[in-house]
């Protein structure tokens, strides 16, 4: 079983009208979407925007379908000069970039209770997502992808994921989804297709980029499927 989570609904539609035998059902105000594709079985949901919706999607489906793997697909900022808009970040990790008790003697990023600050998602399906995106020649790397509960817009935000945490990517959800997979023993891999400069660049037109950096991802992650 495959777990599918975006964000928004334009990462993850056709990939939910693509599922044979569609079973819709509503868990913790979430709608999921299980069947197969390519004879593969498979759960998607659109989360919602941010940590706590990621959370609660990805506890809920790992309670009700109990899936091998859960890929987080959508769009991100680059913190990278290796990524431009179109070019595709992998986690090799996630941390959560806003999670800070720094006062209490502590490093930022460090998740109280696992006590850590980057939690690692599974080396066999970073590789088969990286052999998929040398066989599309699209441009990636693999690295840090930094979730907090902000849109990442101005350059200092960003200098600052950079400095501390050596990020690649930044976005809203996938830290979240890694820590909860985590705590559940679960496999996960978060993909972003760069949508944005993740700064005050005035050449960025995002709900354009949005549209094509999801589209990019939906076809990874078909590929994904087929090879699972």
């Amino acid at each position: 079983m495959i777990g599918i989570i975006g964000a928004m609904q334009v990462e993850v539609e056709t990939l939910k009208n693509m599922v044979e035998d569609a079973k819709k059902e509503v868990v913790s105000g979430v709608e999921f979407t299980s069947g197969k594709i390519y004879d593969k079985d498979v759960v998607i949901a659109t989360a919602g925007i941010g940590k706590v919706f990621a959370a609660i999607c990805t506890e809920a489906m790992i309670l009700k379908y109990n899936p091998d793997v859960i890929i987080n697909t959508g769009v991100g900022g680059t913190l990278s000069d290796k990524l431009s808009v179109f070019d595709v970040a992998i986690s090799e990790n996630v941390v959560q970039h806003d999670m800070d008790t720094s006062p209490l003697g502590d490093p930022k990023g460090l998740l109280s209770g696992i006590n850590i600050v980057k939690i690692p998602a599974s080396k066999k399906h970073v590789m088969i997502v990286e052999e998929i995106l040398k066989e599309m020649d699209i441009n990636y790397e693999i690295g840090t992808i930094a979730t907090g509960d902000q849109f990442i817009s101005t350059k200092a935000q960003k200098d600052f994921i950079v400095s501390e945490f050596n990020g690649i990517s930044c976005e809203m959800e996938g830290g979240s989804i890694g820590h909860v997979c985590f705590v559940n023993d679960t496999d996960f891999v978060v993909i972003r297709s760069i949508s944005d400069s993740a700064d005050d660049s005035a050449d960025v037109d995002y709900p354009t980029f949005v549209k094509k950096a999801a589209e990019n991802s939906v076809n990874i992650v078909k590929k994904f499927i087929k090879r699972s």
